[in-house]
């Protein structure tokens, strides 16, 4: 007999067990009332910035018409933001809300995670997303910056190291003046090079003063009045020494740096193409002061030559 039983009960689990089974790979079969629910991409925003980001797309699709209540709410699920009450929706096709990062009554959501909610009123469900939404208004600081080479002498595949670090993980922003020149990647600590440029066209020689500013995910940037500046001597030719004495007639020599294979020189009325590093020239006969100019595309470098009588 007690054989018996101990059958009938293992029977009983097993034939519970295969209709649990079948009642769950059913529920699977059954597709949700939702589809397609996405949040824009990066998903961080900052409801204080003039750009892009100061708002959050939510996207939905319903597989049967219904009415549609949309929210956002915080991490204890309580409701900040309602973007639609009660709306009647078509299926089949997508439906965009867009959220600032305000509450309700317009002020600004602290920053935080948040997520979007759902409510069907015929389907009787409340859908909350996986997705969250982030509101950053934090400013990124630039802690530092600086270059460890201040002279850029210029040319094909020239470039100076720009180094900074960050408060938080940012692109770097490095502008010349009011333009924004570099964008660097995502990071907290790195660097950006500069290769004498301004919209691709290459600047002439001179003294540049670049700003380092910072702009995260969110879209908040660096102020003007807090980014860091660096100061970036450009040159195409560099001449050493920069002011000879020697007498009439005599040869010199005249240390010449640049990118470039061949360049030109002109002193008094003499002129020529050299490409060696080191220019030998020979004095005018004629005492007084001459100008040097040694030149590459357009791009020059002058040095003064003084020379005396014999």
């Amino acid at each position: 007999m007690q054989r018996v039983l101990t059958t009938v009960t293992l029977l009983g689990l097993l034939v519970a067990t295969a209709a649990a089974f079948a009642i769950t790979e059913h529920l699977k079969l059954i597709k949700s009332p939702l589809s397609g629910l996405e949040v824009s991409r990066p998903g961080v925003l900052s409801p204080v910035c003039d750009c892009a980001t100061n708002h959050a797309t939510i996207r939905i699709k319903l597989r049967h018409p219904d009415h549609v209540t949309v929210t956002i709410v915080d991490s204890a699920r309580d409701t900040v933001a309602t973007l639609a009450s009660g709306v009647r929706l078509p299926a089949h096709q997508p439906h965009f809300f867009a959220w600032n990062g305000r509450t309700g009554t317009g002020a600004l959501a602290p920053d935080g995670i948040y997520h979007p909610e759902v409510h069907l009123e015929h389907a009787r469900r409340t859908f909350r997303f996986a997705n969250r939404i982030v509101v950053d208004t934090k400013v990124p600081k630039v802690l530092s910056a600086s270059v460890a080479k201040t002279v850029l002498l210029a040319g094909p595949g020239r470039s100076v190291a720009i180094h900074y670090e960050l408060s938080e993980p940012a692109h770097a922003v490095v502008y010349l003046g009011r333009n924004r020149i570099i964008v660097g990647r995502l990071t907290k600590s790195h660097r950006v090079k500069w290769a004498g440029t301004r919209g691709g066209f290459a600047l002439p020689a001179g003294t540049y003063v670049l700003s380092v500013g910072a702009r995260d995910l969110a879209g908040n940037e660096t102020p003007a009045a807090a980014r860091k500046h660096v100061k970036v001597v450009v040159r195409y030719v560099e001449l050493s020494p920069e002011r000879i004495t020697v007498r009439s007639g005599r040869g010199f020599k005249v240390h010449v740096k640049t990118a470039v294979k061949h360049y030109t020189w002109r002193l008094g009325q003499r002129h020529g193409v050299a490409h060696r590093k080191v220019l030998r020239l020979r004095a005018p006969t004629t005492p007084g002061t001459y100008r040097l100019v040694v030149q590459e595309d357009g791009q020059a470098q002058t040095a003064v030559v003084r020379v005396r009588g014999r």
